[in-house]
């Protein structure tokens, strides 16, 4: 076995390159199932508490999935982890893609979702241990990178979605040409994973037992630093899936836009957010991670005031591109910080990402609920407390001792 540097700087750049793809392919498959909400809905003659039942089936199994993978890597290592959770999403998405429209069956749809939301969590726990370990290895910030690469894909995926519903394709075909893609791709990436036990016995010189790592794996909920980590996590989250589930309604209820002009501000927020994701990584190498959340909390609760108080289009479009530039790095930053002890990235990773998952599958409704009560923007306010809470938390992100990576030159 041979630790991450000694890897030459072949195999660890295709290491890189295999978790670039893996975290792309995460965001198209996503997004693909995503883009055809509304076929599914027509197809299966549903209605909206139905379509929740079906997205609350995926968002449960994620959860699930999530709270899982820390075990799955104590046990079998991330990269045998992932060649199982991997061949569950294209299977999970086949099954849901034939429940829609060859079979026309509601039951078979939510068991597909189920099985995809279960893998997709736990794969993209083990996706991004990974990532913190390439990070490690390269001794430079590349997690905001990774996550570019995942809203990249977001975008291709919704992109592909709209231009086959144009072409009138079935919901069947679409998602299941897409989890063929998914098969042969992933299939072909986790082959230049190097096994994670390296990783493990580079950072102590010995390889723990099944039973010590478990023991790790557990440990973590008992260390504040976890639930400080996890404090940035949640703001930043529910700055993220707000703007995804609420920011088009925002736009036309609460500032009186058309549809049309509310897709146009989600298209600024993703854009945003992907633009600072790609470029977050040379800010933080030379400000340092701490300094860098700070700025960026400030950005994202400022620009979510402006767009709350905007009184015309164009400067609620800065409120917005502030907000997406904000909240984009709170998850990633978050995730390098988990990851900065090697001995228990995994565990770490899985529990930051299982607060952060649970404020975006949670957060969603939660604030739906509360703006029937009163009102789209006032219920806006909430996510600007929560950004600063997660700006007050940024201290627990300071690389500890050994650490590669997030330290910033001065």
């Amino acid at each position: 076995m041979t630790a991450p540097s000694a890897l030459d700087r072949a195999r660890l750049v295709h290491w890189r390159t295999a978790v670039f793809t893996l975290f792309l392919l995460c965001g198209v498959t996503f997004a693909s199932w995503a883009s055809r909400l509304p076929a599914v809905k027509q197809n299966l003659a549903i209605d909206d508490f139905e379509v929740g039942v079906l997205l609350f089936a995926m968002g449960a199994g994620s959860l699930a999935g999530v709270m899982s993978a820390n075990v799955i890597v104590a046990r079998w290592g991330a990269k045998r982890g992932l060649s199982v959770t991997v061949v569950g999403v294209g299977a999970g998405l086949f099954i849901a893609a034939l429940g829609v429209d060859a079979l026309g069956s509601y039951p078979v749809a939510v068991v597909g979702l189920a099985l995809m939301g279960l893998c997709f969590g736990a794969t993209d726990v083990m996706i991004n241990v990974e990532a913190a370990s390439v990070e490690q290895a390269f001794g430079r910030t590349l997690m905001p990178l990774f996550h570019a690469f995942f809203s990249l894909g977001t975008v291709a995926g919704a992109g592909i979605g709209v231009a086959v519903v144009g072409w009138g394709v079935g919901v069947t075909w679409h998602l299941g040409v897409v989890a063929l893609v998914w098969f042969v791709i992933t299939g072909f990436a986790l082959q230049y994973l190097p096994t994670s036990e390296r990783v493990a016995a580079e950072a102590t010189g010995t390889v723990p037992s099944r039973r010590e790592r478990m023991h790790a794996a557990l440990a973590v909920w008992r260390d504040p630093r976890t639930y400080a980590i996890g404090a940035i996590i949640l703001g930043m989250a529910f700055a993220e899936g707000s703007a995804n589930d609420w920011l088009t309604i925002a736009v036309v209820d609460g500032h009186g836009e058309s549809e049309a002009t509310g897709a146009i501000f989600l298209t600024v927020f993703s854009v945003s957010m992907t633009v600072f994701r790609a470029l977050g990584g040379p800010l933080v190498d030379r400000i340092g991670r701490v300094w860098t959340l700070r700025a960026l909390s400030i950005a994202a609760a400022l620009g979510l005031v402006v767009f709350i108080l905007a009184p015309n289009l164009p400067i609620a479009f800065l409120g917005v591109a502030l907000w997406g530039a904000g909240a984009s790095l709170g998850f990633p930053l978050g995730m390098s910080a988990a990851a900065d002890d090697p001995t228990k990235a995994a565990a770490s990773v899985s529990a930051a990402a299982t607060i952060g998952y649970v404020a975006f599958l949670c957060g969603p409704p939660v604030l739906g609920w509360i703006s029937h009560q009163i009102g789209i923007l006032n219920t806006l306010w909430i996510i600007v407390g929560l950004i600063v809470m997660s700006g007050l938390a940024s201290g627990a992100a300071k690389p500890i001792a050994g650490s590669k990576v997030g330290a910033g030159h001065h």
